[in-house]
């Protein structure tokens, strides 16, 4: 039988990032700690230059399927990469100062980056079950080594064990799915998956909808709604705040395209019964990430279970089964991780040697001390209590409206009241930022932020407020993305 070289231009993207990660891996062995900055600069270079080269690619007509079947190269694909590659260089950059301050500016945390990403890359670009889970696999094992990054700290030791046996035994969960779906379509070839069971007249089989259980409950876990949340705020909180950072943002955009893959073009025809699963999900969601939010006093797990009550935003659009409500769900992806990178990044570049930041309280007073970050940071919280003129809104807005276009009102009335109970939380901090006092401890310490630093954060900020006032660009791009 005559062998066929496989066609490797649909996953150049991948394959640079590949290479360039070994690469930056053997050149760190030979650097001294002075010089860890050029591991720095390969890194950025990577990601910048696999955005370039995934923008400079010409848009695709449609679909095509390289590696066997296992991979496709569609516009959904070339959208999310490129954002997940801006983000991870936006959260290295904002990662920098704090690393070098707090004695964790390490190869291991940029070629463990690398390797995440090209892991989230794999998710986007999935055709198959199985190259889903080696993508999925691939992302949580450099999860696991960065939450684990600062060897001193007893509490990432623990958050990163934590993080270990539950993705473990979510990974499980996710493979008893996939073994169940192929025992009963012969294949893991998402397309022939999506036909056997649309060719199914009898839906009833106890073994599809077994796999289909599994399946979303594996999803669910990757994502972080509720039931299956336990492990967000404890990994939040113990991560180093650069790795909670990275953990809070670009993922999120591979788990949406996980769900998108999965259930819409895999399973679609299956969806009065991931639908009735996703809506439990979203509500419990919603409802729970908020209202614990509220008692926490560390800013770590409050953003921690925000985004638990975010990810069932995300399921509202998803759940609709409409193209508006997946558009909608994209929209809402890249937002938050906008707004969630922003918020992050003021506590990165806030904890400075011998300061972290940890409570609330250590941001009373920030105008004070800057003003302008101070701003960035009331943008932030704003945007995520959905504050009109502000871009988070905006995306809430949109999934509600999904969902009411399909007669579910009474979930979009259980929508507009978890975001009236979360405004709380998020607009108290605000309280701590602009009318408490500054805390004694950092009265006399002056802020020290890069230019570069500086400016990205501004840009953040400034992005907020601009997709607010015009986001018919963003939402046309997404539901371009996924019309392929």
């Amino acid at each position: 039988m005559k062998f066929v070289a496989p066609d490797l231009m649909p996953v150049l993207p991948e394959l640079f990032v590949l290479t360039m990660s070994c690469i930056v891996l053997v050149v760190d062995m030979f650097l001294e700690r002075q010089q860890r900055y050029i591991t720095y600069w390969l890194t950025q270079l990577t990601l910048l230059s696999v955005a370039i080269l995934i923008l400079s690619t010409p848009a695709v007509q449609e679909s095509k399927l390289a590696m066997f079947g296992h991979y496709i190269k569609d516009t959904l694909g070339d959208t999310l990469k490129f954002f997940i590659c801006i983000v991870s260089a936006t959260v290295f950059l904002y990662s920098r100062d704090y690393l070098k301050n707090n004695e964790l500016f390490r190869g291991e945390y940029f070629v463990l980056g690398l390797f995440g990403v090209l892991g989230m890359m794999v998710m986007v670009s999935a055709h198959s079950l199985l190259s889903i889970y080696l993508g999925l696999e691939l992302l949580s094992l450099s999860l696991y080594a960065m939450i684990a990054l600062n060897r001193d700290s007893p509490t990432a030791a623990e958050a990163a064990i934590k993080y270990f046996v539950l993705g473990s035994l979510a990974s499980g969960i996710l493979l008893y799915g996939i073994s169940m779906i192929y025992g009963v379509t012969g294949s893991v070839d998402l397309q022939v998956v999506a036909a056997v069971v649309s060719g199914k007249h009898d839906h009833d089989d106890l073994m599809l909808v077994f796999g289909l259980v599994f399946l979303v409950v594996g999803l669910a876990f990757k994502l972080g709604s509720v039931p299956f949340h336990m492990w967000i705020p404890d990994v939040y909180q113990g991560a180093p705040t650069s790795v909670a950072l990275y953990i809070s943002s670009a993922p999120k955009l591979a788990a949406f395209a996980l769900i998108i893959r999965v259930l819409v073009y895999g399973l679609g025809s299956l969806q009065g019964d991931w639908q009735q699963m996703l809506i439990i999900l979203s509500i419990l969601s919603m409802m729970l990430g908020n209202l614990a939010a509220i008692a926490q006093t560390n800013i770590k797990r409050m953003l921690a279970y925000s985004t638990i009550s975010h990810t069932g935003f995300l399921l509202l659009g998803i759940l609709s089964g409409t193209l508006e409500g997946y558009s909608a769900s994209m929209f809402y992806s890249i937002i938050y991780v906008l707004m969630v990178v922003g918020a992050f990044g003021v506590v990165t570049i806030l904890s400075q040697s011998g300061l972290e930041i940890e409570n609330i309280r250590d941001l009373s007073g920030l105008h004070h001390r800057d003003p302008w970050l101070a701003f960035i940071m009331m943008t932030v919280m704003m945007s995520m209590a959905g504050i009109p003129c502000m871009v988070g809104f905006y995306a809430k807005l949109a999934v509600l409206q999904a969902v009411i276009n399909i007669g579910l009102i009474w979930l979009a009335l259980i929508g507009v009241i978890s975001s009236v109970i979360g405004a709380f939380y998020y607009l108290r901090v605000v309280k701590f930022i602009y009318f408490d006092e500054i805390e004694h401890l950092r009265r006399k310490q002056s802020l020290e932020i890069s230019r570069d630093v500086k400016f990205v954060i501004s840009a953040n900020g400034l992005l907020i407020i601009f997709l607010g006032l015009y986001p018919t660009a963003l939402m046309t791009w997404c539901t371009a993305s996924l019309l392929d």
